[in-house]
């Protein structure tokens, strides 16, 4: 009985169906992704070995190179090899360093998602208290000053670049000030100035959306209900509205949480940070295309894998609302 009715239950639940929409869309979302990257050496103008090793060197070299890249063969056959590295684990050679691609990704990775996830913790441990709180002082249209003046300050630190406030924090707390090392990731000190570079402008955005959310749910008939019921102010507030407004917000969460890994880029060259996106620019301007190219697969398949476990976030938190809509 028991086998012919777990069936019976399965095919009548929408999680199967939920469940094959999101990765289906996972699959195409990757096959895309690996195949622009894998065009990316094949748009560059002119031959991008040529321009790798500099319009200096011997023709030789330059056809070795390319025919140890496989640039040689047909499109198709180039297209199937590529294919067939990235699932044994063979990303290529770096024309730069000659290290094998895997190698260069595995030993900067590690400091890029340090930085990126300590600045999401920070940005969700500072931006929902505060979001918090600017909505109860500003509940029913009350402190209309301070409303103002809370939009108005996270709308203009939203709208500064990640690298101009980087630029900012180490000509003010670093050079001025000498509080912080100026480049670097040694030591906990390093990590104030690039975490506080990443995490002041999406902080002040969810700030709001966490605001703008409870106080929709603070109108709610359910905590009119709650506070008929003379239940404490920190209880309908903890218990009863906020879990009920951070579905929105852990949908901006997880945007943000690919935006910072995408910030580092930047930050990290303008700390010197010994990350993927300090490599990335050096490998761009040097045209080491292999390397190129698997970084930007760990930064899209990094994305891909964020939004993907926030659909099912979603759909755990909020079944009916996430099935429906998909």
């Amino acid at each position: 009985m028991t086998t012919a009715t777990a069936p019976a239950g399965l095919r009548g639940s929408p999680w199967p169906a939920f469940a094959g929409r999101r990765l289906a869309r996972f699959a195409v979302s990757l096959w895309a992704l690996v195949t622009a990257a894998f065009l990316m050496i094949h748009l560059v103008p002119g031959d991008p070995v040529r321009a790798a090793l500099g319009m200096t060197a011997p023709a030789e070299l330059v056809r070795a190179r390319r025919a140890e890249l496989g640039l040689d063969d047909p499109l198709w056959t180039q297209y199937l090899h590529y294919l067939h590295g990235l699932v044994t684990g063979n990303f290529g050679t770096s024309m730069a360093s000659g290290q094998p691609v895997t190698q260069v990704i595995g030993d900067r990775l590690p400091a890029t998602l340090q930085l990126a996830a300590l600045a999401f913790v920070v940005v969700i441990v500072v931006a929902v208290p505060v979001g918090v709180c600017f909505a109860v002082l500003t509940r029913g249209g009350r402190r209309r000053g301070t409303e103002l003046g809370f939009t108005s300050g996270s709308v203009l630190l939203a709208a500064i670049p990640d690298f101009l406030v980087a630029v900012g924090l180490v000509a003010l707390l670093a050079v001025g000030l000498g509080w912080f090392p100026v480049a670097g990731g040694d030591g906990p000190s390093a990590y104030v100035l690039p975490v506080a570079a990443l995490t002041i402008g999406p902080a002040a955005v969810l700030a709001r959306i966490v605001r703008v959310e409870l106080l929709s749910v603070l109108g709610a008939d359910f905590v009119r209900t709650a506070r008929a019921k003379r239940l404490p102010a920190r209880l309908v507030y903890v218990r009863h509205a906020l879990p009920n407004a951070l579905t929105a917000t852990l949908t901006l969460g997880g945007l943000m949480l690919t935006g910072l890994v995408a910030g580092t880029v930047l930050v990290e060259n303008v700390f010197a940070w010994p990350g993927l996106g300090s490599t990335i620019v050096q490998s761009i301007l040097q045209k080491d295309y292999p390397l190129v190219q698997g970084i930007v697969l760990v930064y899209g398949v990094g994305v891909l894998l964020v939004n993907l476990l926030v659909d099912v976030v979603l759909g755990l938190l909020d079944p009916r609302s996430t099935i429906r809509e998909s």
